[in-house]
């Protein structure tokens, strides 16, 4: 029998107030926009300074943001409970040395078989459809003819762009190697055998992408429809790569290799710009790297700018785009990964970030 009587009350005030702190993000909206006919809007957040006088300096609104302080909100703040006190990584990064990362050139491995020219190709039709979703202009894009490597001076893309650039590719970049790593998982212990440290590798290779996109993500907040892209983007890719990779793993690792090249000649094309002067938000003594990436990547004190964090990212890429294009070379079922194989004579591992074409099987095994 249905009641007659109406409760007054629909939710206690604790709770009409947890409710109200999830509502309020959601009411919050950008004030700029750019300018892109798929509406995106994009706010900056750069991560705010430990130091209590540096803080000062924002007052009502925080450096390079079009959003009051009032309005911002944390992503993922750090899990502190009871007993403990902060979660490390799980994989910690190897590091990088300066000259490393300074050797690091945009490359092209040219396809030699009808799989390398299928997943080019391939990579060349999501490139078009990144652009046309991200509202690059015709006059922002490289020379179409040598579209990896070329780095001549464009139209240059604003702050805003190459943040919702880095976003849209992060979010996409760490779904090859989980899919892989979990494919190959599946598959050794389906056949009772050992996958000779193909695994780690390609997980390993997932977790460093998302903490490119944790980065990213404490530096800007994307609007609501920037979130359904990444959804739909990531359902199609996953699927897309699960298939992929049953069908062909070395053409799937190809593939990736050609993605790693698209996003270290992203990378290098911002770091280019912000040399010519043209990114003055990111070149600021105000702006402070997160504390994330300062944690993972351990950045020195006097290295924690804008152009120091895409060094280390673009660093991460190319050292993926090498991998990837090895792994291609490899036999799938029976070769070990040689990136994690301990070498006769006291030969050291191969270091991929510097082989943008990836070694070849003679060169490793």
């Amino acid at each position: 029998m249905l009641s007659t009587t109406a409760q007054a009350r629909l939710c206690s005030p604790k709770q009409a107030a947890r409710l109200s702190r999830v509502i309020a993000p959601l009411l919050t909206t950008s004030t700029s926009t750019l300018g892109h006919p798929v509406g995106i809007h994009l706010a900056f957040i750069p991560a705010v300074s430990q130091h209590p006088h540096h803080n000062q300096s924002y007052g009502s609104t925080r450096a390079f943001s079009t959003t009051p302080v009032n309005r911002m909100r944390d992503f993922f703040p750090a899990k502190e409970t009871e007993n403990i006190r902060e979660t490390p990584p799980a994989w910690p990064h190897h590091g990088y040395t300066e000259a490393e990362m300074l050797a690091v050139v945009p490359a092209h491995r040219k396809p030699t078989t009808w799989g390398d020219v299928f997943a080019w190709k391939f990579m060349r039709f999501c490139r078009w459809g990144m652009d046309f979703c991200t509202g690059m202009k015709n006059d922002q894009k490289v020379d179409k003819s040598n579209p990896t490597t070329a780095t001549h001076s464009i139209k240059p893309l604003t702050e805003s762009q190459w943040m919702i650039r880095f976003l849209f590719l992060e979010s996409i970049a760490g779904v090859p190697g989980m899919v892989a790593g979990m494919l190959r998982h599946l598959h050794s212990l389906r056949r009772l055998k050992r996958d000779n440290g193909w695994i780690e590798t390609l997980l390993e290779e997932s977790y460093n992408e998302r903490m490119h996109l944790l980065t990213f993500m404490k530096m800007c907040e994307p609007g609501w429809f920037m979130k359904l892209m990444i959804l739909g983007a990531q359902g199609v890719y996953f699927n897309g790569m699960v298939l992929s990779y049953l069908i062909s793993p070395k053409i799937t690792h190809r593939f990736v290799g050609y993605l790693e090249e698209e996003a270290v000649h992203t990378y290098t094309m911002a770091i280019k710009q912000i040399d010519d002067g043209h990114l003055p938000k990111w070149s600021s003594p105000d702006f402070v790297v997160p504390d994330i990436a300062v944690k993972y990547w351990h950045m020195p004190e006097d290295k924690r700018t804008m152009r120091d964090l895409i060094m280390y990212i673009r660093a991460d890429e190319a050292c993926h785009r090498g991998v990837n294009h090895t792994l291609s070379n490899l036999d799938q079922k029976e070769d070990p990964n040689p990136f994690v194989s301990d070498y006769k004579g006291g030969r050291a591992p191969p270091r991929p970030a510097l082989k943008g074409q990836g070694y070849e099987r003679t060169e490793v095994l």
